[in-house]
């Protein structure tokens, strides 16, 4: 096996938190490199073969998918209101459909889910532009802006008490529209490190299952940590964490492929993508078909 280090993404929104909070790095320190990126970032750095796994796009593994393989049971999923995937907007929906439409630049999965849900279900073909991720900053120029993650929820905390925009969650949308799951995010697995070091893959999986198996044996210390680091109350962290899911068993898989399907058919992906997870205990990529 090569002794280089497996280089691990970690993204800080606090929807990966139930896989990270309770892994233990300690035990891994001389064989794994943690590097800290916001979404889009772990993409590319991924892409560039600068970080080996790690939670990335979901958007991003169906453009590349035959560079990477994903780990088992893990994602960022929701089955409705996923809380931190959201459209915020002056006027309702149905009247905001030939508007102008901004985007974060640190997405890429909500972004085509936006672009999927009003070109297939509502028939609208915005004008849309990328804009950095701040809510007044956007909606200076649009009539709607989408904002995912911790930068979500803050703004949501905002609107709450200002009541100034109308608010939809895409989770929500995706499951009216559609009836199934939403995965935002999935653990991709470069080949060649997967390849390289299937022993260590495996031992790696093991503990961010056992650190998502703690979290839901112990959410109040994901709602602590987010109460004292993000803000809010923990009664909303309760609830934001007990909508969350971090499995990726049949029905995410139903879900995310459905997604792949749209976005190809709209001309978002160049091929069809399809999923490969590694099995830990074959030591080798399984392709999914149903």
């Amino acid at each position: 096996m090569n002794n280089a280090k497996i280089r691990i993404g970690r993204i800080s929104y606090a929807n990966v938190w139930p896989v990270f909070h309770h892994f233990d790095y300690e035990r891994f320190a001389e064989r794994t490199t943690i590097v800290a990126e916001v979404p889009s970032g772990l993409n590319r750095a991924m892409a560039r073969g600068e970080v080996d796994l790690g939670p990335i796009s979901s958007f991003a593994y169906g453009e590349a998918g035959d560079r990477y393989v994903l780990l088992p049971d893990l994602s960022v999923s929701a089955f409705g209101h996923v809380n931190s995937i959201l459209l915020f907007h002056r006027q309702p929906l149905a009247q905001t459909l030939a508007g102008t439409f901004a985007l974060p630049t640190t997405s890429a999965t909500s972004v085509n889910l936006l672009k999927i849900l009003l070109a297939k279900y509502y028939g609208a073909s915005p004008t849309y532009f990328d804009a950095a991720p701040s809510l007044p900053d956007m909606m200076a120029q649009a009539d709607a802006a989408l904002l995912i993650g911790d930068d979500a929820i803050r703004a949501h905390w905002a609107n709450d008490r200002s009541g100034e925009y109308l608010v939809t969650d895409l989770g929500e949308l995706w499951r009216r529209h559609t009836g199934h799951w939403m995965s935002f995010a999935v653990w991709a697995l470069r080949k060649e490190a997967a390849e390289r070091c299937g022993e260590l893959i495996a031992e790696l999986h093991a503990a961010f299952q056992a650190s998502k198996e703690q979290a839901k044996l112990d959410p109040e210390t994901l709602v602590t940590e987010a109460v004292r680091t993000i803000g809010g109350s923990p009664s909303y962290w309760r609830h934001y964490f007990a909508h969350l899911s971090s499995d990726f068993g049949r029905e995410q898989q139903a879900g995310l492929r459905y997604y792949f399907d749209c976005a190809w058919e709209l001309g978002l992906l160049e091929r069809p993508a399809a999923l490969h997870i590694w099995d830990v205990d074959l030591n080798k990529a399984v392709r999914v078909n149903e």
